[in-house]
């Protein structure tokens, strides 16, 4: 017998517990543990965390192997993980037509089994008797694989089964967007069987994503083929949709103990340190006690008051559960675990104690840990009273093996048996420590000689495609083909990557196959897509946003970003390099871009730096040639090289017609014009959403005709020449912003409206576009091919539009038009392309905008878009409110959502028999796709923007930015949204961004700004060109312009003193605008939960918040705020929601103070609003106020209110009140609030005054 020391004695004791209580259920031949001697079910999740307690234990032995039997101890140990580990794994892989399956459909029906037999590994279940889609389990095998392969153990054996696990990775690839049943097996915590987003599945699947990247499966001896590939933007995408969600777990659960395992071990996949101790935090304060952590709130397994006949819950049931859900305690091993990666050796200790106070004990006298602690059902009522105050039971298995390795882990580390880099060798811990600034690599092309001479004009040196050979420059899709190659496995019968998304991330990076080098564009910058990426401005921003984006998400990655630019032909505008562009590229080489460090340089300076990425996986690996070329990807490559866009010729651009014509050719194109503008449903009506342009000083403001509408006289827009020649003609005053609202020149068209059809009150609401002169029966008249010969001898693209619209509207897109191009037949279709390109290329953005729409084009992206603001909890309505909205809830494909945001614009057919002549409303709906896009972007890179707002109604924001257009041009709704619908893509993300963010801005108009314009360059004037630059003012810290592009008036502006009437309006402004975009206070709807236990209901707009919502769902559950957001978004007139929303805090503060014990039945929301709404006006009376000049003037009677037209009743001024004050709202409110209370209390009883 050799002698032991003490560290050698220690661990052969671990050995036995190790082997008794987990090694001897071992099956022998698939290697799985079953779940307990009764049940042969082998869980993926709790065998891996079964095995971490030997792989610890045979690294613990490696380290003091100085005899043969240490050395046959640790073998032994390890071959026991790898044969876990590979018993998986064949399990797995005998269900790979679900893998292949589940690619494409993401259904929880094509989702890998969570359970097998440990006997043959074969499934035990069917498909749908069980939550089988976990994808958090799937992911922690892939973690714990590539952790145990780095700390040198051999897994996997073959290239097939390196396929399967590539495979695996784009199993778990959509997690972010995927609903799952999560780590608890029920999905929504009701147990229906609904699946929802899990914040614990995406923090696996993201720390598996980061773990697999570039990993060798065949450890130190493999070579390319064996190499895992993960796109970088998968990651990333995760990550974002997991800090956006923490410390909330899912819909049905607003925190959940699972959470412990991705904020620490074994994931470590967040990287704020302030978001970790957030979660966990709350974690210890909500669900901590004495036994262990509950595992959420209201959790009704193995409780005393659980119906076991019975699998699922009714929600009302809920409420039994709360404050006697079981204590777990497992959560006191991770809390262990995770002090132990601090090093923390307090709070190591603390818990210890705490976990080994309420361990079992077996007769051999090893600890055990229980699975949980349990009310016993007579102490229940006690416990509920008074929680924490009664003793639990033991209930489930013992040992439960899952918390029983994890306390075993935490013991070798406490003993110094293992270090933690031992059980990390990947290094995740480290991810939330600080990281150097990332330095973006950024080099611009030219596609040609002539491009390139003309950057250098500005002093800006790039290289052509040419010269950077042997680098080859490919746009994104490429790579994105090249990608689908991963992981194709003919034996396995799997297909590679389905998605077809290459991120900024991916594109950032070189690529090596073979000798080639590959630099890819990014995807937002491939130009066939879409017209978005016609307006040199909207690219820049994009860009900026990309290289920021980089600086902030640029993690675990060897090497620099480099963003590669193209300037093509295709960016030119009329021959010269736009200026949003070169101002962005002289940026650059100030070395930073709004806080990123930015580097300008040649591709071939920076092949050194960059990170570079080998292709391996493209060889002909199945036909026994890895180093050689896939033959298909061959050709595809030679295929690709870059090929120039060559423009197409027009077919529209004929001679006009003989002058015998003119006056047939006159009218008949006068029949057909505004076609497009009656396809418009943008209702800027006051009746619907209360929004009168505010009181403007004295004097109407006088209205001047415009060059942007169409002359009467010649029957066709006038050229920004001709315009400004009549403009200056009549000799314009410059306003400068100043002084009250700038003016822009409108004429109205006198043309009589048609007499209403149909009494409907949709027809009589809506402003329906100006309507043609003559009835649609002149249409009919027309003969098409007169409308034809109009079409090609006029000169307008706004009067073709029209004409094609009519053509589409009564032929639809196919019709021949028998004009010939080439020979051949051309239809109108094409025709509408011609147009489409020749607006593009003019920058007429209304027009580009409506013959998208027709052309059906969809805005590149749009499903990713919004499973973009999905995934982060926010709900999306598409469609005009009151009556026509849509919401999305979960994402749609791309085919579904554009037929959908169609749809919804549609108008009722009741209102006018001339319906086909109207078309549907192509442009908005092209806004409405647009604007997502733009959502997407923000929320992308500035969350906060979207803070306290659950649901985005597009149309509502729509009417909005058509209202700030009206209330800033002072021109009336209609003309409003055409200005609207002309703003450029760039004008448009800038105008949204001013609306989200709530800082002010006011527009100078083109017009006003004619003369200036003409002094600072002779270019022509764009219809409508507006743009908004942020600037400096006098009085608001942050003011915006809306200008004219490449102006700099600055200092005209700056020096102006801002008008009384500016100042007026902005309260009004600004509760419009938060209650167009849902936003409310802090903690609101946790707050409103607390009223609702106060009382017997909340009714709004006619509709009832039921008191029992408190029992099916906790306060800071999400399912909640909605049920809130849902009746709240009943009331149409944004700035009246906004006065409920008051009422409501003022009834929390009520509640929070404690100033009475119940509030009676139930209340009236809007009753506490028109109350305040007397009170203001008799107050207004009594000092002689602002509001005697409208609604206090009158005695108060029923029409009284009405006066100044304020939405719902309530007066204009009370609306444009600020909150605190003597006159603020909230007093009013508040006093309203008392009255109401006064009525309810039992008047015997002596009042206390609680707030003071």
């Amino acid at each position: 017998m050799r002698t032991r020391s003490n560290s050698g004695v220690r661990l052969d004791y671990y050995q036995r517990v190790v082997h008794k209580l987990i090694l001897d259920h071992q099956q022998p031949v698939t290697g799985l543990f079953p779940a307990s001697p009764h049940n042969d079910h082998a869980w993926i999740r709790d065998n891996l965390y079964c095995i971490l307690a030997v792989w610890g234990l045979s690294m613990a032995f490696k380290k003091i192997a100085d005899q043969d039997e240490d050395r046959a101890k640790t073998y032994e140990l390890e071959q026991s993980c790898v044969k876990l580990m590979r018993g998986l794994l064949m399990a797995m892989m005998q269900q790979k037509e679900k893998v292949e399956k589940f690619k494409s459909t993401q259904h929880p029906l094509d989702a890998l089994h969570a359970k097998y037999s440990s006997a043959t590994g074969r499934t035990v279940v069917k498909d749908d008797e069980w939550g089988h889609l976990q994808i958090d389990s799937i992911s922690l095998y892939l973690l714990i694989l590539a952790q145990m392969t780095a700390s040198g153990l051999q897994i996997v054996f073959s290239l097939d089964e390196v396929a399967f696990i590539q495979n695996l990775i784009f199993y778990i690839e959509s997690a972010y967007c995927t609903p799952d049943y999560g780590i608890w097996e029920r999905g929504d915590k009701t147990n229906h069987g609904l699946p929802e987003l899990n914040a614990s599945s995406i923090g696996m699947a993201k720390a598996a994503l980061e773990a697999m990247n570039e990993l060798d499966l065949f450890g130190a001896r493999g070579g390319p083929s064996s190499v895992i590939h993960v796109l970088a933007d998968e990651a990333q995408k995760c990550q974002a949709v997991l800090q956006s969600m923490l410390p909330r777990e899912s819909n049905s659960k607003e925190l959940d103990s699972g959470l412990l395992s991705i904020i620490s071990y074994p994931a470590f996949a967040v990287d704020d340190p302030q978001l970790i101790a957030k979660t966990r935090d709350a974690i210890v304060i909500k669900l901590q006690g004495k036994y262990g952590c509950k595992r959420f709130l209201r959790d009704g397994h193995k409780n005393p008051r659980e119906d076991p006949n019975r699998l699922y819950y009714e929600p009302w049931e809920l409420r039994m559960f709360e404050n006697i859900e079981c204590e777990w305690p497992l959560f006191f091993c991770y809390l262990i675990l995770d002090y132990c990666f601090q090093g923390d050796k307090a709070n190591v200790s603390d818990y210890t104690q705490r976990l080994e106070k309420i361990m079992l004990r077996n007769d051999d006298g090893i600890k055990l840990v229980p699975e949980l602690y349990a009310v016993p059902a007579d102490k229940a009522d006690l416990e509920q009273h008074e929680p924490g105050s009664q003793d639990r039971i033991p209930l489930g298995r013992c040992p439960f093996i899952w918390a029983q390795s994890l306390y075993i882990l935490g013991k070798l580390l406490q003993e110094g048996f293992l270090a933690v880099g031992e059980l990390d060798p990947l290094n995740r811990r480290l991810c939330s420590e600080k990281k150097p600034d990332v330095v973006v690599q950024i080099v611009i092309l030219a596609e040609d000689n002539e491009i390139r001479d003309k950057l250098l004009e500005y002093d800006l040196h790039a290289q052509t495609i040419a010269e950077v050979a042997p680098i080859e420059v490919q746009p994104a899709r490429v790579l994105s083909y090249l990608y689908t190659y991963l992981g194709r496995n003919k034996k396995l019968g799997l297909s590679g990557r389905k998605s077809r998304d290459v991120g900024i991330l991916s594109t950032s990076k070189l690529y090596s196959l073979n000798d080639r080098i590959f630099a890819f564009t990014p995807q937002n910058f491939d130009y066939e897509e879409y017209y978005m990426s016609r307006d040199p401005a909207l690219l820049a921003s994009t860009f900026m946003a990309n290289v920021a984006f980089l600086g902030m998400s640029w993690k675990q990655m060897l090497g620099r970003p480099t963003i590669t630019l193209l300037a093509t032909q295709y960016l030119l505008d009329q021959g010269r390099i736009p200026m949003a562009m070169i101002t962005t590229m002289k940026k650059l080489k100030s070395g930073y871009i709004n806080g990123t460090r930015v580097t300008l340089g040649n591709l071939g300076d920076f092949l050194s730096t960059s990170a570079i990425t080998n292709l391996s996986f493209l060889g002909s690996q199945e036909d026994g040639y890895p180093d050689k070329l896939n033959p298909r990807v061959q050709s595809y490559l030679e295929e690709h090289l870059l090929k120039s866009l060559s423009s197409k010729a027009s077919c529209l651009a004929r001679p006009a017609a003989g002058g015998g014509d003119r006056a047939r050719a006159l009218r008949r194109r006068m029949s057909v014009r505004g076609a497009i503008r009656k396809t418009r449903s943008i209702n800027v009506d006051s009746e619907t959403l209360g929004m009168e342009g505010e009181y403007a000083g004295p004097g109407k403001l006088e209205r001047k005709p415009s060059w942007l509408e169409v002359d009467r006289a010649s029957g066709r827009s006038p050229s920004p020449e001709d315009a400004r020649k009549k403009f200056l003609a009549k000799g314009t005053s410059t306003t400068s912003l100043g002084a009250g609202t700038p003016t822009i020149e409108v004429t109205r068209e006198q043309t009589p409206s048609p007499p209403k059809e149909g009494n409907s009150p949709g027809a009589a609401k809506a402003p329906r576009a100006r309507v043609a002169s003559e009835s649609a029966s002149v249409y009919a008249e027309q003969e098409t091919d007169e409308l034809l010969a109009a079409l090609r001898e006029t000169e307008s693209l706004d009067e073709q539009g029209d004409i094609l619209q009519y053509l589409v509207d009564a032929h639809g897109l196919d019709f021949n038009t028998g004009m010939l191009d080439n020979g051949r037949a051309v239809t109108v279709r094409e025709l509408l392309k011609a147009l489409y390109e020749k607006a593009c290329a003019q920058k007429l953005w209304g027009l580009v905008r409506h013959t998208a729409g027709m052309l059906g084009k969809r805005v590149e992206d749009l499903a990713k878009a919004v499973t973009d603001l999905l995934v982060r909890q926010k709900q999306i309505t598409v469609g005009m409110p009151p009556s026509n909205e849509h919401t999305i809830t979960a994402p749609l494909p791309e085919n579904e959502l554009r037929q959908l945001i169609h749809l919804s614009l549609r108008r009722d057919k009741h209102g006018n028999e001339n319906k086909k002549a109207y078309g549907d409303d192509e442009s908005t709906a092209m806004l409405t796709q647009e604007l997502l896009v733009y959502l997407a972007m923000f929320i992308r890179t500035e969350p906060q923007l979207f803070l306290e707002m659950l649901r985005l109604r597009v149309g509502l924001i729509i009417q909005v930015m058509a209202t700030e257009l009206s209330r800033t041009l002072s021109c009336d709704g209609e003309e409003a949204s055409e200005h609207l619908l002309n703003l450029s893509p760039f004008e448009m993300k800038n105008l949204l961004y001013h609306i989200l963010s709530g800082k002010e801005f006011a527009i100078n108009s083109a017009n006003s700004l004619c003369i200036v314009k003409e002094k600072l360059d002779k270019s022509k004037v764009g219809r409508g060109n507006f743009s908004i630059v942020s600037n400096k003012s006098t009085r608001y810290g942050k003011k915006s312009q809306i200008m004219l592009e490449g102006q700099s008036l600055q200092g005209n502006i700056d020096t102006a003193p801002l008008g009384e009437a500016d100042r007026q309006g902005q309260w009004l402004r600004r509760r419009r605008l938060d209650g167009a975009l849902n936003r409310v206070p802090r903690d609101f709807y946790p707050r409103v939960w607390a009223v609702l236990e106060k009382c017997q209901g909340l009714i709004i707009q006619g509709k009832i918040l039921q008191p029992n919502l408190t029992q099916e769902m906790t306060s800071g559950e999400l399912k909640f705020a909605l049920a809130v957001e849902t009746v709240l978004n009943s009331i149409p007139q944004p700035e009246y929601r906004q006065l409920v929303v008051e009422a409501l805090m003022v009834l929390t503060l009520v509640v929070e103070c404690k100033a009475v014990g119940h509030l009676g039945g139930a209340i009236t929301v809007e009753h506490l609003v028109h109350k305040a709404n007397q009170l203001f006006l008799d107050e207004q009376r009594r000092v002689g106020g602002d509001a005697t000049l409208c609604c206090a003037k009158a005695e108060a009677g029923a029409g009284a209110a009405l006066l100044c037209g304020g939405a719902a009743g309530v007066c204009q001024h009370l609306y444009d009140s600020a909150p605190s004050g003597s006159f603020g709202t909230m007093t009013h409110l508040a006093r309203a609030a008392a009255a109401l209370l006064l009525e309810r209390l039992p008047h015997d009883a002596p009042l206390e005054c609680a707030i003071t």
